[in-house]
Formats: C-alpha cells, structure tokens, sequence
C-alpha cells in the first residue's frame, strides 16, 4: 500500500535542534504542503542566497500497531541538496545530492500505536561539497523538498526493484529480460517464493504470462554475474514505441509465497512498471530509432518556475513536455543539467518524446570526496530512470567540463553496468576530447550570426568512426528578451533557423538540441544583470517567443503562421522594414495590402533546403500593385521596385552601388523624378503620411487557405488567454493550472511593446502562486493557480487597462490515502 505524505508538514526557515522534540509541530512553523520550496522569489533582481540556507521540515504522524509486521520504506523524490532525516529525535540518515530520489526505511525508528515525529534537515547552501557544486553555476540551484513523498507500507518480503530491458526486439529471437531485487527477508527464504510475470497491453490484456522459482533465479543471475533475480524470457510480437506512436505496456511483477505441498498461498508484493519496447542506437551515420535514421531534433530544458523554482507537482511538468511535442514539433529534450521530475518522464513516454538525461553538475570537477558523491548520483539516475522508454542515452560527463580519464572511465562504467541497454555520452565544449562513452556529445556555439550554422565534426573530433550529436548552440551567442525590438527578435529566430539546417543537411550529425527552451534564473555571474539568462525560444511563463515559431513551423500537426515583423515602420531606421521572415508549415504564402493581392511567395529553399519547412523571406510587399495602380509595365514597374526594396532594406545612405546605378537609369531613361520616386516610396513601401496600411498573410497548403495572419494599427488592447485547464484535481498533492497571457490588438498580433501591469485576484477554492500584480513583458505575461486543499468552485479575475478577463475554474479533491 502506498500513501501520499505531502500534507500537514510544517517548516521553518532555519533549522534548529528544538525541532527535533515531539511536540506541537505547529508552534512556531508555518504550515506548507509539498512539493514546497525554502523561499519564494521575485521573478527577477534577487540574490541567489535568498534560498541559500539551512530549513527544518517537520511532520508528525501516528504509526498503527499493525504496521509493525510490515515494512515502511519512505521516498523522498527531490530534497535540494542535502537532507537529514530524523525520526523521534534520532538521525536514521542523510542522503547528498538534489536531484535523484532516496528512500528511508522507518521499521527500525517508529512507535508504533503512538505519534511519531519526522524532521527532515534540509542544506540548500551551495558550499555543499558535491554536484553540481564547486564553482559558478549558470542556473539557480534552489532549495526545499520541492519534489513529492510517498510511504510504501509492504510486507517484510517484497520486491524493491525491478529493471527490464528488451533484446533482438526487431528480429525473430525477441527477449524481455527482468531484473527483479527483493528484500533481505525475502533473499533469505527464497525457496518459498516464485516470482509471476504479466505483460498487459493498453487494454489490459494479457500477451505474456511466465512464473519462475526465485531460487533458480538466483542460480541463472549468479552465473552471468548479475545483481539480483535474472529472468529472460522469449517475447511475443509487440507494438513498438516510436515518437509517432508510443505505444506502452504495463509489466507486471508479482511476489507469491507457495506452501510447503508447493500450492500458491498469497501475493505478498506486486510491481507494475510502465514499458515500452524500441530499438535505439547511434553509430557514424546517425541516431536510429526501430531500424530507421531519425534526426533529433530537440531543446534542453530547466526545470525551474517563476517564484517557487523547482517546487512544482505534476501537471506544470506535463504541460512543458506537451508544449515541447505539440506546439513546437520538438522529437527530443536534453534534461539540462541534472535528471528531473518522474512527472516530466512519465508524460515523455507517453507521447513519444525522446529524453537525453545526466548526471547533475557544470563544469566544475571537485576533490575525490565530490567525486564519490558525482558516482553515487550517476548509480541514482540510472536506478531510478532505466524503465523508462522514452531516456535513449546516459549523460556520464559533468556538462562543459575538462577530461578526466579515471573519472570519466568510471562513470561510463558505472552507466553500463546498471543499464546494459543504453548508450552514453558526456556533454563536451573542449575539441578533440578524450572520448570514452559511444557518443561524442558536443556543445557547438561556432555560429555568430554570419557563419555556417555548425562545426563540421571532423574540425571537433578525430573519432570519425563514432556518433557526433550537437547537443546545445545559440543561447548566450544571441541573448534575446520578449521585449528586444523587432530586429534583434528576427535575428534570434533567423539564428536558430540557420543552425537547424546546418544540422538538418550534415549527415553525420545525429541531431541537435537547441539552448534552451525557457527563460531562466540565474546567478549574478550570468545572464543580463536581472538574475535572468534570456536563452529560451519561450519565456519564463512558457509564451512563445519569435524564435518558437522556426521550431513549431517544422511539425505537420497544426498549421503554423508566424512573422517576423509587424509591418510598423517607426520600429526601423529610415522607415524601412526591409527583409520579413515568415515561419510557416504551408505551400505558399499570399500576401494582400490593404486588400489587394501583392504576390505569392514560397519557401526560401535556396538558404533553408534541407528543413522539412524552410522559412519563407517576404521581401517584396509591392507585387504586382505598381502595374495595377501606376500603369507601369512589368519591366519598368521591377526595376522601380527594385530600388524601393533597395533603399528599404538598407536606407538611403547605405544603398549599394548596384541600386544607385538602377535608380540614375530610372531617372535618365524612363522619365522618373526624384519626387515622383519619393512618393512612390511613400506610397509602396515607407506608407509615410498615407493612411494606415493592413497586410493579410494567408497561408495556403493544398491550395486551400488554412491560416490567416493580419498585421496594422491597434485600435483596442485586449487580452488573448490560454489556460492548460480548469479542473484542478488533487489526487497526491496540490495541483497547478498555468495561465498564459497575451496583450493583442484586435487583428490578434500580440503588442509587443506593451509594458502594461496585469492585476490578478481570486476567489473560492484557489490561490495565486506568485504576485497579484504582474507587468507584461513583451506585451506577455502569466500567472499560476493551485488548489488550496478543498473541492468547490474558484474564480481567477484579470485586469489590464480596464480590460478585464474571467477563469472559472473547479476543484475535485481525490484523498488516495493522502497523509
């Protein structure tokens, strides 16, 4: 039986040994419920040491007498970055590192028909002698138990692991093995027990049922030299997990004591584990994926929020991953730089989203003491991930760090030993590294806005024989904030652009991950002076920067129109807008001005070939209109159009020789005036003085019209409102509905420099996470509900300039043995 025991836990800043007696655990704590961070922050402009401290956490429980003949293992998921359990006064143990789970076994340490009292200590300070620590980190480290907890009350004989993995899953010979750990007690008397295999389709039936001796698994793990209880087993005809269908199965475990006649007695303990069944491998030509070559194509991710950092349950993690597959097309994510929520993996697995995860650190190496821990939190990250099948490689390297050829063997080792069925890496910045895993994972920030878009692997490694996978670029090459102007906002998404075909059309790269997905807070040694590196192709309220667009343009699923530009000419020097990228999944591109058709345009192939969906560059918004509107022939009517383009791409004082020539041709031999040249600018291309001018971008896929995207003048602000949901249900813990906002114009073009503040208030059975008043950035903005503990009805209300929004939302509080 498992409780959720993420209720009724009181904190204290600072941890003081008065904690540990049995009393009121009320008097002088707060009450918080879990997950739960030390402090909650500013979203910007605040001290990395705000969180930098030593906390108490306490929580008092009673343990019924009849737990006495069971075992109580207790798991923690995520204590940032060194905790102390204590149980009725006594330290039962200390577990380092923030980022993989541990486990405490009470039996030992309870009263039982009585209170107990449970004080975790929790480190978060960053002098803490282990990963990721040592030196200048490039992401806040936070603290608190920010992930969930949960007792499992078993039977003294029960199963505490199970590990599958597949062979020859292609082939005629296919092979489940499992690798089963049981209890001390169990081990101990293993000729009592057999262990009962069960593999369930989605529907719940049955394709494989097997029962084995635990005592001839002994004998067959012994003899290969493998920890625990070995089974393998001939595997029937399954559906294979894929990124475009992936399909799970449900394994099931089961312990059955049998009598002395030999008869089955009881199921003293079951596992049921998620599975997916795939075959996936790198080599020199690339990354395969069930016998075919699939580029990777993803961004990394933090696992941070605005105000409360790590601290966030289960549905804010689904929604990143949901936003990484379906609004962005993305087929992969780097886990950066540590291994994250089981909430995040579990909803990759579930849609198909290929995860790259690794050992906590950045850069830094520390003494052999850090050294011991960086193993101990290798062995964690493999345990606790290696069912799931959506993880395809092992990080065994601190990212960016030096080569360290004991270190480095023994991690790589380490990996292999513990999951036999993956690859590793090691995220590398250093050319010509040594190479001990099987792929060379390499962070390439070569491109600068004017070179190619990648390195070629032969210029970073000598390995030509092995796997090449870039796995970040751009980010602090090209910082760019939601409220950067249009022209630093269109060369962040041009950038990101060019590196994806670079990687697109290099077949000896594997793939790439692009730095990074969100916006981050970060240390003072970094980012932009705010405590905040502006990185992410979306905000830190996952809006979607210009950027988003190159990446959500690739997939097929939605259609996808997005401009570079709001055809605002006051936003340029001169007045002229010059060059305008489109990111768009469709056919063509028909652009209208004021109505009239001006041309149709196609994807820039030339500069973009090798993207499923090249960008397209609208660099003519004067068409056909000159021969329509001026009688002007074709020829007189291009060459015209042709300076005026000219000139609005680069001014008058920069023109190019070429196009000076062009317009003295003009003026000698077709007749053309200065000031009849000036208002045909005026009225083509600048629209100075005119009335104001609308552009309509249709895109067309199939020779139909599938989206329209307007851009001109606003006249009334409003409010564009997406919510992931309004059912908050609480099944164990608190839920969350993330709020995105967007300050639009009538047309639905997002208001790019509206700074205007959103208030927030609610109602009911709700909270806000965060401030009730939040500016917009970028003419963006968003906020966080949870529940608050009890089922009824809650009302979100938003205001910004009098323009008000309202969020209805309802709670279901599901008790599952919630404690």
């Amino acid at each position: 039986m498992r409780q959720d025991w993420n209720e009724a836990w009181f904190f204290s800043e600072v941890f003081t040994e008065s904690l540990l007696s049995s009393g009121d655990a009320s008097v002088g704590m707060t009450p918080v419920r879990l997950p739960h961070s030390v402090v909650e922050t500013p979203f910007n402009y605040f001290s990395e040491l705000s969180y930098q401290k030593v906390a108490g956490y306490k929580k008092v429980f009673y343990a019924p007498t009849e737990w006495r003949e069971k075992s109580l293992r207790l798991t923690f998921e995520g204590v940032a970055h060194k905790a102390t359990v204590y149980l009725n006064g006594k330290s039962i143990q200390t577990h380092v590192g923030g980022y993989t789970a541990f486990t405490v076994v009470l039996d030992d340490y309870l009263v039982y028909g009585a209170q107990n009292a449970l004080v975790v200590k929790v480190d978060s300070r960053e002098t803490l002698n282990c990963p990721p620590f040592g030196y200048v980190v490039d992401y806040m480290t936070y603290g608190g138990i920010y992930r969930e907890v949960y007792l499992d009350v078993l039977e003294k004989a029960h199963i505490q692991d199970v590990f599958f993995y597949s062979k020859s899953i292609l082939t005629g010979q296919r092979t489940l093995v499992v690798q089963t750990t049981l209890s001390t007690e169990a081990m101990a008397n293993l000729d009592a027990y057999t262990l009962h295999y069960a593999l369930l389709d989605k529907d719940n039936n049955e394709v494989l049922q097997t029962v084995c001796g635990c005592d001839l698994l002994k004998s067959v793990a012994q003899i290969k030299g493998e920890e625990g209880l070995l089974y393998e087993m001939s595997l029937p005809e399954v559906r294979l997990w894929d990124v475009s269908d992936p399909y799970l199965y449900q394994l099931k475990v089961s312990l059955v004591k049998v009598t002395i006649s030999g008869t089955l007695e009881s199921v003293s303990d079951e596992k049921q584990v998620t599975c997916g069944f795939r075959e996936t491998y790198f080599d020199a030509r690339g990354f395969w994926l069930n016998g075919n070559l699939l580029k990777l194509r993803g961004l990394n991710r933090h696992q941070s929020y605005p105000y409360v950092g790590y601290a966030m349950p289960k549905r804010p993690q689904v929604v990143d991953a949901q936003i990484m597959k379906n609004e962005l097309g993305l087929n992969a994510v780097r886990t950066a730089h540590y291994p994250q929520s089981k909430h995040f993996i579990e909803v990759c697995d579930a849609l198909g989203l290929l995860v790259f995860t690794e050992m906590p650190g950045w850069q830094h190496i520390g003494d052999e003491a850090w050294k011991e821990e960086a193993l101990v939190q290798v062995e964690e990250m493999v345990r606790q991930y290696r069912n799931h099948p959506s993880i395809f490689i092992w990080g065994v390297r601190i990212n960016e760090s030096a080569d360290d050829h004991e270190f480095y063997k023994r991690t790589n080792a380490l990996a292999k030993r513990l999951d036999p069925s993956r690859q590793t890496g090691g995220v590398r910045c250093i050319k010509y590294s040594e190479l001990l895993e099987d792929v060379y994972t390499y962070n390439d920030f070569s491109h600068n806005g004017t070179t190619k878009g990648i390195a070629s692997k032969n210029s970073v490694t000598k390995e030509a024989n092995k796997a090449y996978l870039v796995t970040e670029y751009n980010g602090h090459m090209f910082p760019t904030k939601s409220f950067d102007d249009e022209a630093h906002r269109t060369e962040h998404a041009r950038r990101h652009a060019v590196v994806l075909e670079g990687i697109a059309a290099d077949e000896q790269v594997a793939g790439g991950f692009g730095w990074c997905l969100f916006d981050y807070n970060t240390h003072q040694d970094f980012g932009s002076g705010d405590r905040i590196c502006h990185h992410g192709v979306l905000d830190m309220f996952r809006n979607h920067k210009l950027a988003a667009a190159v990446y959500s343009s690739q997939g097929e699923s939605v259609p996808v129109l997005s401009l570079s530009s709001d055809m605002a000419i006051g936003d340029f020097p001169e007045g002229g807008i010059g060059k305008v990228y489109a990111f768009s999944n469709a056919d063509f591109i028909d652009l209208y001005k004021n109505e009239a058709f001006v041309k149709r345009f196609e994807p820039d192939r030339k500069t973009f070939g090798h993207l499923p969906h090249p960008p397209f560059v609208i660099d003519d918004v004067i068409g056909e209109l000159m021969e329509k509107q001026e009688g002007f022939s074709f020829r007189k009517s291009e060459a015209i159009k042709a300076v005026l383009m000219a000139v609005s791409m680069y001014g008058t004082s920069r023109l190019p020789l070429k196009f000076k020539l062009k317009a003295l041709g003009l003026i000698l031999f077709r007749g053309m005036t200065f000031s009849k040249a000036q208002q045909l600018y005026y009225d083509y291309v600048g629209n100075w003085g005119a009335k104001a001018t609308t552009y309509r971008f249709d895109a067309i896929k199939d020779s139909k019209v599938v989206k329209s995207v307007h851009k001109g003048p606003m006249q009334d602000l409003g409010l564009s409102v997406s919510v992931d949901t309004t059912h908050l249900v609480e099944e164990s813990t608190y839920d969350v509905a993330s709020v995105r906002v967007m300050a639009t114009n009538e047309h639905g073009q997002v208001l790019a420099y509206c700074l205007e503040p959103l208030e927030l208030r609610v109602e009911g059975m709700i909270e806000l996470i965060g401030p009730s008043v939040v500016p917009m950035r970028g003419g963006m903005c968003g906020t966080y509900v949870k529940s608050v503990g009890e089922s009824g009805k809650g009302i979100l209300y938003m205001t910004c300039r009098g323009v008000q929004k309202t969020i209805e939302f309802t709670v279901d509080v599901n008790n599952r043995g919630i404690l």
